[in-house]
């Protein structure tokens, strides 16, 4: 015979629990009674559920400049929508397949209309921020002259770009909050047992694994594979490089299912 329970659910950690499981990014250490328990950043709560930057102590976590900047942008609304170009699709009735041009986090949000929680498998190929290769300045709240003033440069769809030189006091600052944004959208259009899979080189290995135990969860981590670009290797420094990683998280690692 089982033995009954004698006590209550604890209604704090459930609602946690749910709360974690929303925003993992809000996880946090919590000293209780010598121990560590999880428990809820307050302060990144409450910037997610705020439109404006809110200023504030930090408190343990990854950080770098323009972090609640990256954060807010994330969750910007904006005013624009997708427009079907069937003069240059293919099979526009049967094809079940879809090519977007344009901006890559506008894009990211305007599908979270259509396919929040229905996206199985994410694959991204982001800038290895090396130096020089080329990241998109997101940065909405410019006026249209003020954009078209701006001296940089743009890709084919005039979306603003530049180049990010290691000479850049901001140099990986930019480059993580280029990327967290991206990733919390496309956190939001996994399944729960859908999976996201991230190239990236030894430039930005280690920033990209923090940002992703904090946008998805650290539990959430399965695992890293190791690519190999050229056998042979390519000067690198000291040593020849040979290979290059992919990250790969679960949107629920109990659910994932590849």
């Amino acid at each position: 015979m089982d033995k009954m329970k004698m006590e209550t659910s604890n209604g704090t950690t459930e609602n946690i629990k749910k709360l974690l499981e929303l925003f993992p990014e809000c996880a946090t250490e919590v000293d209780k009674n010598g121990g560590v328990t999880q428990g809820v950043n307050f302060k990144i709560l409450k910037q997610l559920l705020s439109p404006d930057v809110i200023d504030g102590g930090e408190a343990y976590e990854f950080n770098w400049v323009g972090k609640k900047k990256a954060i807010v942008e994330a969750n910007k609304p904006i005013r624009k929508t997708l427009r079907p170009c069937k003069e240059k699709s293919k099979n526009w009735d049967t094809t079940e397949n879809i090519y977007i041009e344009g901006d890559n986090l506008e894009a990211l949000k305007l599908l979270q209309e259509s396919y929040l929680g229905k996206v199985k498998m994410i694959y991204i190929d982001p800038p290895y921020n090396t130096g020089n290769d080329f990241i998109y300045k997101d940065d909405f709240s410019k006026g249209t002259e003020e954009y078209q003033q701006e001296q940089g440069l743009f890709d084919e769809e005039d979306n603003r770009m530049t180049q990010n030189p290691e000479t850049n006091g901001r140099f990986h600052s930019d480059w993580c909050s280029m990327i967290f944004s991206r990733l919390v959208l496309a956190r939001n259009l996994l399944k729960e047992n859908g999976a996201i899979f991230i190239s990236i080189d030894d430039h930005e290995v280690n920033n990209l694994k923090e940002i992703c135990d904090e946008v998805f969860g650290g539990n959430n981590y399965v695992t890293t594979l190791t690519i190999i670009v050229k056998t042979e290797g390519r000067r690198y420094g000291f040593f020849a490089k040979t290979h290059e990683y992919i990250l790969v998280y679960a949107k629920n690692q109990y659910l994932l299912s590849l």
